[in-house]
């Protein structure tokens, strides 16, 4: 997969996960100019997860957005449809929930849990429309969806650095340390094709959540978007 479209075939999109499983955090440090730390703790005091919640938390790679959740005593599901991912969850976080799940196909009942969240995997589903709705599904009435996505820095001069930055800087240090830049390359693209922040939250509203806001992280290269099941 060379180019970013927002009509993804799953399977390339799961091999290339694979591929990148081992260094999935070092991508995103990549990726977030080293913010990933700072962005996770912001995206967990939003979700303000606590003792007796049951939170969904899908795309969840090797269980790095999971485990702050799990550490606040939540009960968590980490799921992601990318093998290689799950296999580096469970051998890097073995006291973690990982299991298998489509996001827009969730083996779960409706009406499941408090907090759904997805944290840099949604632009990558094959219709991110689709597992919205499914996200909405299976979350509580009066629960919420919390989407932790790269999106567009609100600074214009700062959003030009940040554009060339991914597109012609990140696929150089790729080619010199991965060994499947083409995925480095791809997300990066991918960002670049992705709704801004007002966009993504249309998109959210037509799914039927209710009370959309988002929080921008570093100018905006992060949003995170909340969302309640009415």
């Amino acid at each position: 997969m060379s180019r970013a479209h927002l009509n993804k075939d799953p399977d390339e999109v799961a091999a290339m996960f694979d591929g990148v499983a081992k260094r999935y955090d070092l991508v995103n440090d990549l990726l977030s100019l080293g913010r990933t730390k700072a962005w996770r703790t912001a995206a967990t005091k939003i979700i303000a997860p606590a003792p007796g919640m049951v939170i969904l938390d899908l795309a969840a790679g090797p269980g790095s957005s999971s485990e702050p959740l799990h550490k606040a005593g939540a009960t968590v599901f980490a799921t992601d449809f990318s093998e290689g991912m799950l296999a580096q969850g469970r051998k890097a976080r073995p006291y973690l929930n990982f299991s298998k799940a489509d996001a827009l196909n969730l083996p779960f009942e409706a009406d499941t849990f408090d907090v759904t969240t997805i944290s840099y995997g949604l632009r990558n589903t094959a219709d991110f429309d689709k597992a919205l709705v499914e996200a909405r599904r299976v979350t509580k009435p009066g629960g919420r969806m919390v989407v932790v996505e790269f999106s567009h820095p609100t600074w214009r001069p700062f959003r030009t650095i940040y554009t060339k930055y991914l597109m012609r800087l990140l696929p150089a240090i790729a080619k010199k340390t991965s060994s499947n830049p083409d995925a480095y390359i791809y997300l990066a693209e991918s960002i670049r094709a992705w709704p801004d922040q007002a966009g993504l939250a249309a998109h959210m509203e037509k799914a039927g959540w209710s009370g959309v806001t988002w929080k921008n992280l570093t100018f905006g290269v992060v949003a995170v978007h909340s969302g309640i099941k009415g």
